[in-house]
């Protein structure tokens, strides 16, 4: 087994990027704090041609030199915006058709796999939107009040959390290939 290289990989270059059909699923970002978990939200949000990422409240936003260093130029391709309130992210997203989902751990939050397994099975593609919170504190009440429902990842250790781009990339990832999965896609 051999390595492929990177012209071996025949990835599409920024602008063929931004051209390319992305995915109906935007990111928001909740006072996320760590200029290298938005970068690695970025760099996953690229990896799997999502449309749109929202950093809101004390997120850092591009061009920054920490959030490169881990993005790796995704920030170019990515589309993204900046809102000082996640509340009004919120809102905007809900009015322009999106069903708005907090990931956090909430009581009657559903599973990430049961929400995967709607995103397959519905006869129209969903316009969605996912929010991750700050690092030590989730996403803010106020936030979860505003959305539909709260998205859990089941987790069997002795933390009561994961590292929130690692949270991104799992969900990101589940629902990317629940969406791509889907006949209407």
């Amino acid at each position: 087994m051999r390595k492929k290289t990177t012209s071996e990989l025949d990835r599409m270059n920024t602008d063929q990027y931004r051209e390319a059909d992305k995915l109906p699923l935007v990111v928001v970002l909740d006072n996320v704090r760590s200029q290298h978990n938005v970068g690695a939200v970025f760099r996953t949000a690229d990896a799997m041609r999502i449309s749109r990422v929202v950093l809101c409240g004390i997120c850092c936003c591009p061009p920054n030199a920490e959030i490169h260093k881990t993005a790796l130029g995704a920030e170019e391709s990515v589309d993204w915006q900046y809102y000082k309130d996640t509340t009004e992210a919120v809102r905007d997203l809900q009015t322009a058709g999106y069903t708005v989902y907090a990931v956090e751990q909430a009581h009657n939050s559903v599973t990430l796999e049961e929400i995967s397994h709607q995103l397959s099975a519905v006869s129209i593609q969903p316009k969605i939107a996912v929010i991750f919170g700050h690092e030590v504190f989730g996403v803010q009440q106020e936030v979860v009040d505003c959305c539909t429902q709260c998205i859990e990842i089941p987790q069997y250790g002795t933390k009561h959390s994961m590292n929130v781009s690692v949270t991104a990339g799992i969900v990101m990832y589940r629902l990317a290939e629940a969406m791509r999965t889907n006949p209407k896609s």
